[in-house]
């Protein structure tokens, strides 16, 4: 019945020192030879993925994918190549970095084959070595990004009231514009319309259907896709907005909760 399972990365399908259990490992293996491809759905840059693409023997293969960047583009694992790009325009994504200047915060700009960070905190810094993200620190003002294609920019504080005032800051100065949280630390800005929802759609379109596809997710920027397939699920550790809207919210946290979705969607 089902063609494609999606799944969120972070606290989803890895645990919270950003490696994936050997449970999740053989029941995604156990789905592909099945026929239902599996494809990572992150925040995160393709290129931060690529050891996981190897532990679930996706690495460099045909016909297989990465949804990136919440969806800001859709990546075809053989020879890294980008088959959907949905950047910001410069003015909105050069807007929000200001905006976002004002509190406290760091700041991640993320371009299509890098990531650089304004005001690196320590706790930040640490976060991210647990998923192997390289970045470079910012120098200089957001003019350096002119040419470029700025995929999203989000920024960080482990603090909830922070980044709601940044979240309202940003939704109050544009009409539309995307605003998620993340990983109980981030509060992520992507291009209006830009969701992992619609990327995997444009994915699977046109030989499948929403109705053919599982996501798998735990926090609000997964709302997107969960919201628009046929099948979502919730890992145990999701937050109440996502269990809300699963139809299927698995026993066991990101040690198994992906394991849980395939025996009980797939396997059985």
């Amino acid at each position: 019945m089902y063609k494609i399972m999606t799944s969120d990365l972070d606290e989803t399908l890895l645990r919270q020192d950003g490696s994936i259990s050997q449970a999740n490992i053989d029941a995604i293996a156990q789905a592909t030879q099945r026929g239902v491809k599996f494809v990572p759905n992150t925040g995160r840059s393709f290129l931060s993925v690529q050891a996981l693409l190897k532990q679930l023997h996706l690495y460099q293969q045909p016909n297989e994918y990465v949804v990136s960047y919440n969806g800001g583009a859709v990546i075809e694992n053989q020879g890294n190549r980008v088959i959907v790009s949905n950047a910001m325009p410069y003015a909105e994504a050069a807007q929000v970095f200001a905006l976002m200047q004002k509190f406290d915060v760091d700041i991640h700009v993320y371009t299509l084959d890098h990531l650089y960070i304004y005001r690196l905190r320590a706790d930040d810094r640490d976060y991210l070595a647990t998923r192997g993200v390289a970045f470079t620190e910012m120098v200089g003002d957001f003019r350096q990004f002119k040419d470029d294609q700025i995929m999203k920019v989000i920024c960080m504080n482990p603090d909830l009231t922070v980044r709601q005032n940044v979240y309202q800051a940003v939704t109050a100065a544009f009409e539309q514009i995307n605003c998620t949280y993340s990983s109980g630390i981030y509060m992520e800005v992507n291009h209006a319309g830009v969701d992992k929802g619609n990327a995997i759609l444009a994915l699977g379109d046109p030989g499948v259907s929403a109705a053919e596809i599982i996501a798998i997710g735990d926090n609000a920027n997964d709302l997107g896709m969960l919201t628009k397939v046929g099948m979502p699920v919730a890992v145990a550790n999701g937050i109440p907005a996502v269990k809300r809207v699963a139809k299927l919210v698995t026993p066991h946290d990101y040690e198994r909760g992906v394991a849980d979705a395939i025996e009980t969607l797939i396997l059985r």
